[in-house]
């Protein structure tokens, strides 16, 4: 059964609040090579105050990849709002962030453009390329000794979001058999088409999944998530679907033009105060 969260404007003053000054983390860059055997990855890393061990999140970006819009500088310091807010949220909250950059290695940092995803490179394939790198991810955060080892999750948006479909997906790309996986993950607008087209009514994810997605969205087509999560749970994934009524696609970006809309204000609270309780709930 899908969850359907009404529009309210409750919630649109403590997002708006959001997009004022924050304290700024700096995030660590990383490298190390995809599971591909042939991409050496580039990522950045929120580390939140203390010794640890830590749990840790391995997070994909959307189609648009990691940097801001502004910027022709890929770097550290160059991120884009979004995922500087998700590094620091995370962080703040004790948890490792690994973003990991799967375009720019492979020569297009600032991804591809909307409508476009039958032109996308076939080189950064979101459902048989992607998740090498995550699982490439997962494999260099159990390598330090400052992270829980049997706490890494996974976190994806848009494009993203169906790479961490796809990456949790029984068979997946890069998963040896019998190898320990993510502990649960979090898939934010997903494109759901292409992890549909990919397995068929055969989807079943092999640890627990959330699925959050606006109701308006005119990128992704949230009737596709809510068919692929049916045939998830009759397959018997541990899945769960939230549908935002009013929400549009990147609800949750902290700009005005996204955060003005109350659906999406409503929409990123309840969102990131779902997905902490969720990767709590799922600690062991």
């Amino acid at each position: 059964m899908t969850k359907i969260i009404r529009r309210s404007a409750a919630g649109l003053g403590l997002a708006l609040l959001a997009l004022g000054p924050a304290h700024a983390l700096t995030p660590e860059t990383v490298q190390f090579d995809s599971e591909d055997g042939k991409t050496r990855l580039t990522a950045y890393l929120y580390r939140p105050d203390g010794v640890g061990p830590h749990p840790a999140v391995v997070a994909l970006h959307g189609r648009t990849g990691l940097y801001s819009s502004r910027s022709e500088t890929y770097d550290a310091g160059h991120l884009s709002r979004h995922k500087k807010m998700w590094g620091e949220f995370w962080a703040t909250r004790g948890y490792l962030v690994l973003f990991i950059d799967t375009f720019g290695p492979r020569g297009y940092p600032a991804g591809f453009a909307a409508g476009t995803i039958k032109q996308r490179p076939p080189e950064i394939n979101e459902i048989t390329v992607r998740p090498l790198d995550a699982y490439a991810g997962l494999k260099y955060l159990r390598t330090r000794s400052d992270v829980v080892k049997s706490r890494v999750y996974l976190q994806g948006w848009s494009n993203g979001g169906a790479a961490a479909l796809s990456t949790m997906a029984v068979g997946a790309p890069g998963r040896r058999d019998g190898a320990e996986g993510f502990r649960a993950a979090i898939a934010i607008y997903p494109a759901c088409t292409q992890v549909r087209d990919h397995y068929g009514q055969q989807y079943r994810a092999y640890a627990p999944l959330i699925l959050l997605i606006g109701a308006d969205d005119r990128e992704v087509k949230p009737a596709n998530c809510q068919a692929l999560a049916r045939a998830a749970k009759a397959n018997g994934s541990n899945l769960e679907i939230v549908l935002y009524e009013g929400a549009e696609h990147s609800y949750d970006t902290p700009i005005p033009s996204r955060q003005h809309v109350a659906a999406n204000a409503v929409a990123s609270e309840d969102t990131k105060r779902r997905v902490e309780a969720f990767f709590r709930l799922h600690r062991e």
